[in-house]
């Protein structure tokens, strides 16, 4: 009788796990690529229309990271920042700039116009999908100036989305850092990678090459040139990868997290920016009508 019950009450808690499931209780995933095409429906309306677009590229990182070093950060981050306060999560994307590493192995760099086209084109389609507040969270210095300039470009003609640019983390505080340069493939980003991907660090070639800045250019301050990376790193290596720890990777991947969820947040409250842009499109309609 005992067993009878247990085996009664076994199979009404199957039965409850799977009408939960069909009716949309499971937890759903953040992950854009994973959803089922009802799933992404419901998904759209968690999120209130927020939508995270991980940005990285492929470009060496030392001898000792993986080529998306980058995209695999900051997928990471995002990811996770997603879990905590639910946004959707765009797959793998790795159009950026990165010019300045093209006489490196495995370099991927695609044309400026063919760079900014695919980014309009996938916010136009994230957008037709229901996501009307579109985060680019940026994993790539060399993006720096690409993004801000793309997002300052939707301006340029009605939308129904807003496009949002998180920057790269911060890293201040935190474990001291014995690296002075702490740039490209460093001993934060190796500590980073530690977290996000530690079967790819090969941390034992760190010092295979100097990631030291050469100091071959001297202009004045406030002067660009486009060599200038290449000028100071040309082995695409900025940094000393050696000193890293899990210890450091822990306490960047967690406050750049942070800040995304911040970030999230922060977007899904916002009013303004949508109504602004709204009048912002209204009045260009009729400029000579704008109060002067």
């Amino acid at each position: 009788m005992h067993t009878l019950t247990s085996c009664r009450a076994w199979t009404l808690a199957i039965a409850a796990i799977f009408l939960g499931a069909l009716a949309g209780g499971q937890p759903l995933s953040v992950h854009w690529e994973e959803l089922t095409a009802g799933d992404f429906v419901r998904a759209i309306g968690q999120a209130k229309g927020v939508c995270l677009l991980p940005f990285g590229i492929l470009e060496k990182h030392g001898p000792h990271l993986p080529l998306g070093t980058d995209l695999l950060d900051v997928r990471y981050a995002a990811l996770h920042a997603a879990e905590q306060e639910y946004a959707v999560v765009f797959p793998e994307y790795y159009f950026g700039q990165i010019f300045e590493a093209r006489q490196e192995p495995g370099t991927i760099a695609y044309s400026a116009h063919l760079q900014l086209e695919l980014l309009q084109e996938t916010a136009d389609e994230m957008a037709r999908n229901g996501c009307t507040k579109i985060v680019i969270v940026n994993g790539h210095g060399g993006n720096n100036s690409l993004l801000p300039y793309f997002a300052q470009a939707q301006l340029a003609s009605s939308r129904n989305y807003v496009v949002y640019v998180r920057g790269l983390p911060d890293r201040s505080g935190g474990p001291p850092i014995a690296d002075k340069i702490d740039s490209h493939a460093g001993q934060s980003e190796t500590s980073m990678m530690m977290i996000s991907r530690p079967d790819l660090v090969h941390q034992n070639r760190a010092a295979d090459e100097s990631g030291g800045d050469r100091h071959r250019l001297s202009l004045p301050e406030g002067l660009y040139t486009g060599i200038w990376w290449y000028a100071k790193f040309p082995d695409h290596y900025g940094g000393d990868g050696t000193p890293a720890s899990k210890e450091l990777g822990e306490y960047e991947m967690k406050s750049w997290i942070n800040g995304i969820v911040d970030t999230i947040r922060a977007v899904k409250a916002d009013d303004e920016a949508p109504r602004l842009q709204r009048e912002f499109f209204e009045k260009t309609t009729h400029p000579l009508d704008t109060r002067q």
